[in-house]
């Protein structure tokens, strides 16, 4: 019996896992990686401490500082199910192993969803991205695509428009986004709009050279010569093992408030699974140490 399990090894497990740490709780982290979503981005330049940094390396920067603790790691095993039972929780993992705590927090981050076209998985930290507020100043002054008719690829396409050489915007529908934000990018002079345009390909050699679309109308293929893919057709929460257990919203985010309690007492949530806005690594870096504050301050009223 754990006193606190951390589900999830993103930025807000890891930095729970330090709180934790030196709080001396009985901790277990249990993940199926470490890193998540930003280890995919490859280039970080708004978080405190490094003016750039790989996201992989930051991630193994707060690896190694959280390692230096006395705390259990299970690595490679994802967690398939969150149950509640009268001491805690239960933890089931993909192999079917079990883990008991008093208290659990959810970090399990968010997976950007994907086009599942050729070349993506390819070229994934080599041109492809899924961050234009993370990795686009890697491509100022070069030719790139956003993927996505929604707020999040417009606003991807308006932050690339100022530093980019010509982006090139990609939809499958007409535009979804907000009439305001439409507004704003068809002032841009080095923009191309493509509406019901489909992605068919992802092409390079060692990095991404071009992007093959089709006409959905004429079935018509045509290629654009860009360095940089932006996909930005939203994220799904990896909140499926609390599916069930804790209130989520419309999104399948884990609805939490300000202390980060979830709706079941003694579970708590922080980062990107979470309905927190702006999904940041210095953001989800603060709610997980937070969460383990507030669980800390529960785990005290209990003894």
């Amino acid at each position: 019996m754990y006193d606190l399990m951390i589900i999830g090894g993103g930025p807000a497990g890891l930095s729970a896992g330090v709180y934790a740490a030196r709080k001396k709780l009985n901790t277990l982290l249990i993940s199926g990686d470490i890193g998540g979503q930003v280890n995919w981005t490859l280039g970080v330049e708004n978080y405190l401490g490094y003016q750039f940094i790989e996201g992989a390396e930051l991630m193994d920067k707060f690896h190694t500082q959280m390692s230096q603790y006395p705390l259990e790691q299970k690595i490679g095993d994802k967690v398939s199910r969150v149950e509640k039972t009268e001491e805690g929780f239960e933890v089931i993992s993909g192999s079917e192993d079990r883990y008991q705590s008093r208290v659990a927090i959810i970090a399990t981050g968010k997976r950007p969803r994907q086009l599942n076209v050729p070349g993506e998985k390819e070229f994934t930290g080599k041109g492809v991205t899924y961050c234009a507020i993370c990795d686009g100043p890697v491509f100022a002054g070069q030719r790139v695509a956003v993927i996505g008719g929604g707020n999040s690829a417009l606003e991807s396409a308006l932050d690339m428009v100022k530093i980019a050489e010509h982006v090139t915007l990609v939809s499958l529908t007409p535009l979804t986004g907000d009439p305001i934000l439409i507004d704003k990018l068809e002032k841009a002079d080095n923009l191309s709009v493509f509406t019901e345009y489909q992605t068919e390909e992802i092409q390079g050699n060692v990095l991404v050279e071009g992007l093959v679309i089709k006409d959905l109308k004429s079935a018509e293929n045509k290629k654009i010569e860009v360095t940089g893919v932006f996909i930005e057709i939203g994220l799904i929460p990896n909140s499926e093992s609390v599916n069930g257990l804790a209130d989520l919203n419309d999104r399948g985010e884990v609805i939490i408030n300000c202390a980060c309690e979830t709706s079941v007492t003694g579970l708590y949530a922080a980062g990107d699974v979470t309905n927190v806005p702006e999904k940041q690594i210095v953001v989800a870096a603060g709610e997980g140490a937070k969460a383990v504050l507030q669980a800390h301050r529960y785990l005290q009223r209990l003894t």
